[in-house]
């Protein structure tokens, strides 16, 4: 039995960053609603409470009566968790003067106390919450300060019961991994046998039991997750496994020639469909976006769907999803910020049951699942790309011309990454077509012609991202390149955007 900590999500945009720290101290952790604690669940060692956009005392709040695992647990409340802790007991949360929010330092820390075991005063720490604690409950005593916030972290007296008013698990909280680690590895117990390794061993086996000899099929799209599903899958049960990869004609330029390749060197069993002229008849003249992603995702779903009914008896269908598709898509807020490719329509449309292997994991634990799998650097490390492909990349309507002339720009940003050594320096950079046109000159000629965006992103989880400070000397060759052989762009922009407030993606 895989022992796990459980992470309550009260919406914070953090907590999925929460549960990723905890995997890296090898140890299994899920995330689920405030309110859908597993009470039956003997494998918990201990409970997190996430943050939240809320305020404790507003009347939409996410509330939680923490009496049916007070006791049973340790139990850690980050920011709101710990507002909600301090204020269901007794004590005060109030606006605070001025939003708190940015790098801090913990002045007073009491060493004795086990959660901030080999934490020195003065750590640094990242605040981010409009509210703060005035007052604890009678039974509880502060553990560390703040200049400015006089309760920093708290605990119940005689009780595993700790909160904190920052975020240990973001990258500025220097902390924040010592603290962590002495909840789930000390306190908790953890016996950090969670690894790529071990999943591997587990997933293999637990599919075997679970497909027997039934026929399998899957969806690829060229990227990380469905691939490393597919080798995956291939290793429990071999020639049981049939892949289909769909072009819908807005893949990167001679990509589908090249992951058919590296697919059919896996050992892969892939079927390869050019469907891209039905693609680009439904989306003629479509601008919005996510009627771009409905149309797209519906589209695969019918060849899909036709090209899976040629194989005989196959009962399940595979899919590369992953912990955050699951995340988002069962959001607590009721929040779409953007429809997910690969969730949902397949198995109900073509009465197959739903396989899996990946949707415990997190992208960096995919691509270590890959690794420890044997597959090839420039597959696992490739750079998240969107089902929908080039579609969300052109903004306003689709065309075959305006697909052209964005592969020929990517091709030469991409290469450009790959040839000076920044490609793996970046989460994901991609061109966007953009839908205006800008006066130039060539040859002593006047144009008027197409613009593009260069987007290029560093990232640990897509969660948050910063635009990546790529030399100057590289943009000009880039912006040089493709202006003088990508006809019909004559002017390049860098986006330096940060999300948030932006997406990775325009659209």
């Amino acid at each position: 039995m895989t022992e796990k900590i459980i992470i309550l999500d009260f919406g914070s945009q953090t907590t999925q960053l929460i549960g990723r720290r905890v995997r890296e101290l090898n140890t299994y952790c899920e995330i689920v609603p405030y309110n859908k604690m597993p009470l039956d669940d003997p494998s918990v060692i201990g409970v997190i409470l996430s943050g939240s956009p809320f305020s404790v005392y507003d009347e939409k709040a996410f509330k939680l009566n923490l009496d049916t695992i007070r006791g049973r647990y340790p139990i850690l409340g980050i920011c709101y968790g710990a507002q909600l802790i301090a204020y269901n007991n007794g004590g005060t949360v109030e606006p605070a003067n001025s939003r708190e929010y940015g790098r801090a330092n913990l002045g007073f820390i009491n060493h004795a106390d086990p959660l901030f075991k080999d934490i020195e005063s003065g750590a640094q720490v990242w605040m981010s919450h409009g509210d703060t604690i005035t007052s604890i409950p009678a039974n509880f005593h502060t553990i560390a300060s703040t200049d400015k916030v006089p309760v920093a972290a708290y605990r119940a007296d005689g009780e595993q019961l700790w909160g904190v008013q920052f975020h240990p698990e973001v990258f500025h909280s220097t902390c924040g991994m010592q603290l962590l680690q002495n909840f789930v590895v000390d306190i908790c117990h953890s016996r950090q046998t969670w690894s790529a390794a071990s999943f591997i061993e587990t997933t293999v086996a637990a599919l075997k039991e679970q497909l027997g000899s039934d026929k399998v099929v899957l969806g690829l799209s060229g990227g990380v997750d469905s691939s490393v599903a597919a080798v995956l899958l291939n290793k429990a049960i071999g020639k049981n496994l049939t892949c289909i990869f769909v072009d819908h004609g807005m893949l990167r330029k001679d990509e589908f020639k090249n992951v058919l390749r590296d697919y059919q060197c896996l050992g892969l069993n892939v079927i390869g469909v050019d469907a891209s002229k039905k693609f680009f008849t439904e989306l003629a003249g479509v601008t919005d976006p996510e009627r771009k992603r409905k149309i797209i995702g519906k589209g695969f779903i019918d060849v899909f769907d036709e090209e899976a009914h040629k194989i005989k008896d196959v009962r399940w269908l595979a899919q590369g999803t992953i912990y955050p598709d699951c995340i988002e898509s069962l959001s607590i807020t009721g929040t779409t910020i953007k429809s997910h490719h690969n969730v949902g329509g397949l198995p109900e449309k073509m009465n197959l049951r739903l396989c899996e292997p990946l949707r415990l994991l997190f992208k960096d634990e995919v691509r270590a699942v890959g690794r420890e799998l044997g597959m090839p650097d420039h597959l696992i490390k490739r750079h998240p790309f969107p089902g929908p492909g080039l579609a969300v990349r052109i903004l306003g309507d689709i065309t075959p011309e305006k697909v052209a002339v964005l592969q020929e720009a990517d091709h030469i940003f991409i290469q450009g990454l790959r040839d000076w050594g920044l490609y793996d320096q970046v989460w994901q950079a991609g061109v966007i077509l953009l839908p205006v046109q800008s006066v130039g000159v060539m040859g002593d000629e006047r144009t008027y012609e197409r613009a593009v965006a260069l987007r290029a992103v560093t990232s640990t989880d897509a969660m948050t991202a910063d635009w990546a400070h790529l030399p100057y000397d590289f943009l000009a060759k880039v912006s040089n390149d493709i202006i003088n052989h990508v006809r019909g762009v004559n002017r390049v922009t860098y986006d330096i955007s940060s999300k948030p407030p932006s997406t990775i993606e325009w659209e």
